[in-house]
């Protein structure tokens, strides 16, 4: 289980002050990004193929954002060196046994004249820059280009071109129409830029922080293993240069942390919510979030000082991937687990289920508790689709072969390459995952903004408000409904009505916003026209 072809891209010192310079030369607005502009020019003194060059960008930018960083600029020379030497260029080419570290340099041609021009221009530019005024950054402000053009084009990826489209069109909506208090708190820059998370949910004692720590093969600061609930917070685990543990008052209010959301649930939440931070090369891709096991009975409700069915539904919002964890002892699904992953409606396709600790028994026992969890699930997951079950037994423990036999250790090791190769996908599909997140999210903000532009419109204009506004929540569902046949909407989109009921009678409907056409017509430009536009734009070059 190994996680060494994410930290691709390396090279010797001497390779790597090469790559610098050619990097600063193909970059040609020193924002410290290749586009597909910069890439076609600087590529082209290769002399490959088109077809060769497609792939070579295909590969380096695996995560599909538009851009080359300077580690995936390293990547695309090695993989051009490759290509030169006569090697196909292929996503295997990356995990065979070529030592990348020591491979020369590809050929450029031309490119020491042009970088010699180059120095020579900046020891001129060097001499005369005192004595030239440089433009004032406010003159764009008055360009006869419109904002809408200088927008599109002045972004370098598409995580930044969401950034623009969120601040510009998405936002007023959400603000105007209260979505922040509703469905989810407003996007801050963090939450575009952090990286991807898993979430792991399960009752306690699954083996929830063991498979983080069979991961990362070690223990992260403040992990606490035992049969009984040991892990009693929302962990989670992130890069970091030294090993250390984070309060959750602290972590909440830090602006370059996506977290600032959770400051909504109190700080009864936030004194049970801590971040661990350590160097490790599978987090500088992947946050984990270790969460605490799922009591029975009243403890779940009444001891837990916070709402926590509400915390698992806004880490499931920003997690890229859900494993939900079961014991092949404790397969019986409690009405407290039942609405935890109850959350997580919406996020379905987020979810892996995984049957840990599987050694535990022998095949033809194994056999019954497959069996007997997925007639759980199935009540549980209100889906017409079977649930993919991963079995497997994750720990640093060899697999117990004399309980489950050669067969079942053949077929715990397929599974556990099946789920590992799920995570190695994760970071390739975190752009692709915030555009999709973002592009819900406008889906559901336009309904938002529809119910309640609907709501104030069905108010009285003078006398009765109040009782008006008890029968409209009484009646919420009946509300929905004719929201729906009005504007043509799908049933599943609209949100939970006990939730939304309970959120609205601490409202003065009547103080809402009445429906603001110009605001919906906004949104809908950035679905049809935008947000394709955007992907058009950083696409592969070579396509």
């Amino acid at each position: 289980m190994d996680f060494d072809s994410i930290t691709i891209g390396t090279c010797s010192k001497e390779h790597k002050t090469i790559y610098h310079e050619w990097f600063n030369y193909a970059d040609s607005d020193s924002d410290g990004r290749i586009t597909g502009s910069d890439a076609t020019a600087f590529f082209s003194k290769s002399n490959l193929s088109r077809q060769d060059l497609k792939q070579v960008w295909a590969i380096a930018d695996s995560k599909r954002e538009g851009y080359l960083g300077f580690t995936e600029f390293i990547i695309a020379m090695q993989l051009v060196s490759l290509a030169q030497s006569g090697l196909p260029v292929t996503h295997d080419l990356l995990t065979s046994n070529v030592d990348l570290t020591n491979v020369e340099p590809p050929t450029m041609e031309g490119l020491d004249v042009l970088l010699a021009k180059k120095k020579h221009k900046q020891k001129d530019l060097d001499v005369n820059v005192s004595s030239q005024l440089k433009p004032s950054p406010s003159s764009n402000w008055f360009s006869s280009n419109s904002t809408k053009k200088v927008a599109l084009s002045s972004v370098t990826s598409i995580i930044d071109g969401l950034k623009r489209l969120y601040v510009q069109k998405l936002k007023p909506l959400e603000v105007t129409y209260h979505f922040n208090d509703f469905v989810s708190p407003l996007l801050t820059n963090s939450d575009f830029d952090c990286k991807p998370m898993v979430m792991l949910l399960g009752q306690y004692s699954t083996g929830k922080t063991t498979f983080i720590k069979h991961l990362l093969k070690s223990s992260y600061p403040g992990a606490h293993i035992g049969p009984e609930p040991t892990t009693d917070r929302f962990v989670v685990v992130m890069s970091g240069p030294d090993e250390r543990s984070i309060p959750g008052n602290t972590i909440a209010v830090q602006a370059d942390m996506p977290f600032s959301g959770l400051t909504t649930f109190g700080t009864a939440f936030l004194s049970k919510f801590e971040c661990s931070q350590m160097p490790h090369p599978l987090l500088e891709h992947i946050t984990f979030v270790d969460s605490p096991g799922v009591l029975s009975g009243e403890k779940q409700r009444t001891q837990r000082a916070y709402d926590f069915t509400g915390v698992t539904s806004w880490f499931a919002s920003k997690c890229d991937l859900i494993l939900l964890l079961f014991d092949p002892h404790k397969l019986d699904v409690s009405d407290e687990f039942k609405r935890v992953i109850s959350s997580l409606r919406g996020n379905d396709d987020k979810i892996r289920v995984v049957l840990n600790k599987a050694d535990q028994v022998d095949t033809q026992q194994l056999m019954r508790v497959y069996g007997a969890l997925m007639w759980s699930l199935g009540k549980v997951l209100n889906t017409p689709e079977v649930m993919r079950v991963y079995i497997g037994s994750f720990n640093d423990k060899p697999i117990n072969d004399a309980v489950s036999g050669p067969i079942g250790k053949e077929l715990f090791e397929k599974e556990q390459d099946d789920l590992l190769s799920n995570l190695k996908d994760i970071p390739k599909k975190a752009c692709d995952r915030r555009i999709n997140e973002f592009v819900k999210r406008a889906r559901a903000a336009k309904i938002h903004a529809y119910i309640v532009s609907h709501l104030k419109k069905e108010m009285p204009a003078m006398i009765g408000k109040a009782k008006a506004q008890q029968k409209l929540i009484d009646n919420l569902d009946g509300e929905f409904g004719k929201v729906q046949k009005e504007f043509h909407l799908p049933p599943g989109d609209f949100p939970n009505v006990e939730h939304f009921r309970e959120i609205l009678s601490g409202y003065n409907i009547d103080k809402f916003e009445r429906l603001k056409p110009k605001m919906i017509q906004a949104v809908d430009d950035m679905l049809g026209y935008d947000i394709p536009n955007l992907l058009k734009n950083f696409r592969n070059p070579y396509d």
